[in-house]
C-alpha cells in the first residue's frame, strides 16, 4: 500500500516570529529607499537618525503599554518621569563638573554607567510611588477617577522641575565623541549606534523577563485577568508596583539617551509632554497592551518625522504623525499588531 505524495511531502511554513523578522527587513529596506530619494548622500545620516528617534520613542512607549496592559490606565504622567530623567542626567553632569567630551574610554563607560543607574533607579522608585499614592486606592473606581489623577500628577511633577530646578532650558555638553564607524557600506556616527543598540538590549531583555521569569508570568497573569491571579497566589501590589518600575526605569534610560544625543542635549519642565504625547500615540499604534507593537509603533513614528524633514514637511511632521494614527485606528482599531480582547471577568 502506497501512501500518498500529499500525506508524505509536510509544507513548510515560516514562524510567526520569522515573517514578523522578514517583514521588518523589507520595511526597513522600502524607508531606506523612500529616504535616500529625497536625502540622496545624506541618506544613511537621516536613517540612523530615524533609527535612533524611533529607538528613544519605543523605550518611552513601553512604559505607557505596560501599565495599560497589567491595570488599564493610561499613564500620562509617563512622560513627566521621562522629563525628570533628562533632569536627573542634567544634575549628574553639573555635580561631576562636565564641560565637555570625555575623551577617556573608561571614564566615559563609568559616567554613562552611573547616569543609567540613577536616572532609571530613581525614575524606576518614581514610578512606584505614583503608583501607591496616586493609583492604587482608584484601581476599583470609575476609568474617569485615575484619569484625571494622571494629569494631575503629571502637572505636579512639571511644576516641582519648574519651581524646584529651573523654568528655562536646560543644556548639557556633547559627553560622547561623536565618531562615525563604518559598518559595511553604512556609516553611522557613534552616538546615534549607541542609542539603538541600547534601545534594542532593553526591548530585548524586557522581552526576555516578561516571557521567561516567574515575576514575568505574574505580570502577564495579571494582565489576563487579576482576580485569578491573585486567586492563585499572585501577590497583584507587587506586580502592579514591578510593572511600573521597568516602565519608569525605561523611560529613565531614554532621558539619559536624550541628553547624550546631539538632536536633544537640553531639557525643560515642559519636555515630557510633547515626547509622552508621541509615545502614547506610538503605543496606540503599535496596539495598546502589546509590547512589541509599542515598540513598533515607536520607530514608526520616528521614520515618519524624518522622512517629512527629507521632503521639507518638517512643520506637517506632526499632523502626519496623528493623521497615520487616524487611518490605522479606522481600519483596524486595535492598532497594527493590538488584539480584540474580551472583557474581563
Amino acid at each position: 500500500m502506497t501512501t500518498a505524495p500529499s500525506t508524505m511531502a509536510r509544507t513548510w511554513r515560516p514562524s510567526a516570529r520569522l515573517r514578523g523578522v522578514i517583514a521588518a527587513a523589507v520595511a526597513l529596506v522600502l524607508a531606506y529607499i523612500i529616504i535616500a530619494l529625497g536625502a540622496h548622500e545624506q541618506a544613511a545620516d537621516q536613517f540612523s537618525n530615524a533609527l535612533t528617534k524611533g529607538a528613544m520613542y519605543a523605550l518611552i512607549a513601553l512604559g505607557y503599554t505596560m501599565v495599560y496592559g497589567i491595570i488599564e490606565l493610561i499613564n500620562f504622567a509617563h512622560g513627566e518621569v521621562f522629563m525628570c530623567g533628562t533632569v536627573v542626567t542634567w544634575w549628574l553632569m553639573q555635580t561631576f563638573n562636565i564641560t565637555g567630551t570625555i575623551g577617556d574610554p573608561l571614564q566615559l563607560i563609568g559616567f554613562l554607567l552611573l547616569c543609567f543607574v540613577v536616572a532609571m533607579g530613581s525614575m524606576g522608585l518614581l514610578g512606584v510611588v505614583i503608583e501607591r499614592f496616586a493609583y492604587r486606592r482608584l484601581r476599583n473606581a470609575p476609568r474617569l477617577a485615575p484619569l484625571i489623577t494622571a494629569i494631575g500628577v503629571s502637572f505636579i511633577l512639571q511644576n516641582i522641575v519648574f519651581v524646584g530646578v529651573s523654568n528655562s532650558i536646560l543644556t548639557v555638553p556633547r559627553v560622547m565623541p561623536n565618531t562615525r564607524i563604518g559598518i559595511g557600506p553604512v556609516v553611522i556616527s557613534q552616538i546615534n549606534l549607541f542609542v539603538i543598540i541600547l534601545a534594542a538590549l532593553m526591548m530585548i531583555g524586557l522581552h526576555l523577563f516578561v516571557g521567561r521569569t516567574r515575576l514575568g508570568r505574574a505580570m502577564r497573569s495579571t494582565a489576563i485577568d487579576r482576580e485569578a491571579a491573585q486567586l492563585m497566589g499572585v501577590d497583584i501590589n507587587t506586580t502592579i508596583a514591578l510593572t511600573f518600575f521597568i516602565g519608569s526605569a525605561l523611560a529613565g534610560a531614554a532621558g539619559v539617551a536624550q541628553m547624550v544625543y546631539p538632536g536633544g542635549a537640553a531639557t525643560k519642565f515642559d519636555l515630557g509632554f510633547q515626547a509622552g504625547l508621541k509615545a502614547f500615540t506610538a503605543a496606540v499604534l503599535g496596539g495598546i497592551g502589546n509590547t512589541t507593537g509599542a515598540a513598533l509603533g515607536g520607530f514608526v513614528i520616528g521614520f515618519i518625522e524624518v522622512i517629512a524633514d527629507v521632503y521639507g514637511y518638517s512643520n506637517w511632521s506632526e499632523a502626519i504623525v496623528f493623521g497615520t494614527l487616524v487611518v490605522v485606528l479606522v481600519f483596524r482599531p486595535t492598532g497594527i499588531l493590538g488584539q480584540r480582547l474580551g472583557d474581563r471577568a
